[in-house]
């Protein structure tokens, strides 16, 4: 039987009610020509060095295709698209203004066409072996808040890229919620990352949408304004990138579901038609397309915090070894399934500005990952903090839950890790794994009247905390993890 309370819960985060995806654009009949008022003949070149480049990728959002021998394209749009853009291919510089990526054009036709010219500069180094950050949620609402991600955030990225080998290539990930609901403040946001002084390529997030759209379509209006379009690709060595918009405005302010529209997918299908099969993609999107937050809270899962029809996507990417980016849950959260693994971001902001951690401990942060040829290593930098820095161990007694336990939270654990801990100096085996809040979140979020500054927060479960139970005599525990790829981290904690 259909129970209407049910179905009206589940959205969770958007709240009751909510509109059905609009149809995807339809498709420019096939005996129309670039005469007919609604299409637009898109032409143009991409070329380095004043050479034109074969093979590169081009599309509007709709139509995807190569550059010919001369680097030459051309196609017909309709005259709803808004941007023609291209496919950075691997070995070239990413186009940008002052760090914020410009691989696009936005069309302005005259007389049913528009001609766009793409320049691209060769790369000294091989771009097989690079870096990329996530920033996700940095989210700022006030001149106080992007003073924190100027000063704190884009320094401590600045010297991370410092502490690799001169040369070394990176690129930023902004995954979504860039401000909060003030778009005065990308302007800050953008200042940030010319001080971080790499390239970003930008998500959108729900707090990223122009509240008073009447549907979803209008809903970026602001943010291609300042950032381009919402879903593209782009290459960097081995590894083929792309930017989806998974956040779908129902029409009402702060309600939305997690979604892919079918003209993304169409588009996304083509645009991996041109991988190879067997590559490694990285997708980045806002919100996760899955994650554990129900089963450890207890509850049905939010419409607005997962990605509906995530499964359509999983089958997209099936051909491929593909990474996930995502953000939005302001946890830490990882999971593989298959050829799939999904990385949930602790944020840039921490909890909203309001401390040093996530709601569950993590700390304020982003995530690095190192890349070489197809393969993928990673780990999380929390601002402030050395990038050995990878768990905190608290005594007894911190977690009132388990008074007589000792806790470690290990932010960036997967099942592949391994935690074990020693007393005294001699090894003990493996902690035990548990679902539980962290101690100092709830000491700085639990409770109706903290944290002072934005007294919504609150601490959440996490999956990455793990117990032991020293002896009455001892005086010194250490935890020791191992991450997937055999690197060793450590905190020791005196019992007396």
């Amino acid at each position: 039987m259909f129970n209407r309370r049910s179905f009206l819960k589940s959205f969770g985060l958007i709240g009751a009610g909510a509109v059905a995806p609009a149809a995807a654009v339809k498709a420019a009949s096939g005996n129309k020509t670039s005469a007919d008022a609604s299409l637009v003949q898109v032409k143009g070149k991409v070329s380095s060095a004043g050479k034109g480049l074969e093979g590169v990728v081009v599309t509007d959002g709709l139509h995807v295709v190569r550059t010919d021998r001369a680097g030459n394209f051309s196609f017909v749009s309709p005259d709803t698209a808004e941007f023609v853009h291209i496919s950075v291919p691997s070995g070239y510089a990413f186009p940008n203004d002052k760090g914020v990526a410009r691989f696009y054009q936005r069309i302005a036709a005259a007389n049913g066409a528009f001609t766009a010219d793409f320049a691209l500069e060769k790369l000294a180094a091989d771009d097989r072996k690079h870096n990329f950050v996530v920033w996700a949620d940095p989210q700022v609402i006030s001149e106080q808040d992007a003073t924190e991600l100027k000063t704190r955030s884009a320094p401590d990225l600045k010297a991370l890229v410092a502490s690799y080998p001169a040369g070394t290539l990176f690129h930023g990930i902004g995954c979504g919620d860039l401000v909060w609901d003030h778009f005065e403040l990308y302007e800050d946001y953008r200042e940030a990352i010319r001080i971080s002084g790499i390239p970003f390529f930008n998500v959108i997030g729900n707090h990223d949408m122009d509240l008073d759209a009447r549907a979803d379509e209008a809903s970026a209006r602001t943010f291609k304004k300042e950032f381009g379009p919402t879903y593209y690709s782009f290459n960097r060595g081995a590894i083929h990138y792309v930017v989806l918009d998974d956040v779908f405005f129902v029409g009402t302010a702060k309600k939305y579901i997690g979604y892919l529209t079918e003209q993304q997918l169409a588009w996304l299908e083509k645009d991996l038609a041109m991988v190879q099969p067997g590559s490694t993609v990285v997708v980045n999107l806002h919100i996760p397309t899955n994650t554990g937050a129900a089963r450890r809270e207890q509850k049905e899962e939010e419409m607005g915090g997962t990605v509906q029809n995530r499964k359509q996507l999983y089958r997209l990417l099936a051909p491929f070894k593909a990474h996930i980016m995502s953000g939005h849950t302001h946890v830490s959260e990882s999971w593989t399934e298959g050829n799939i693994t999904e990385h949930v971001h602790g944020t840039v902001c921490g909890a909203w500005w309001t401390g040093p951690i996530c709601s569950d401990g993590t700390p304020g942060g982003y995530g690095v990952y190192e890349v070489e040829g197809s393969d993928i290593k990673w780990y999380y930098k929390g601002v402030g903090l050395d990038r050995k820095e990878q768990l905190r161990v608290y005594a007894k007694g911190r977690d009132k839950a388990n008074p007589d336990l000792l806790v470690a939270n290990v932010w960036n654990w997967d099942r592949n890790w391994k935690v074990a801990w020693a007393e005294d100096g001699v090894v003990k085996g493996s902690m035990e794994q548990r679902i539980g809040l962290d101690p100092w979140a709830f000491e700085l979020y639990g409770g109706p009247q903290l944290p002072a500054k934005h007294k919504f927060v609150e601490p959440t479960h996490t999956d990455h905390l793990f117990y032991a139970a020293p002896s009455a005599g001892a005086k010194e525990v250490t935890v020791i993890a191992t991450d997937p790829f055999g690197n060793t981290y450590q905190s020791s904690i005196k019992l007396a």
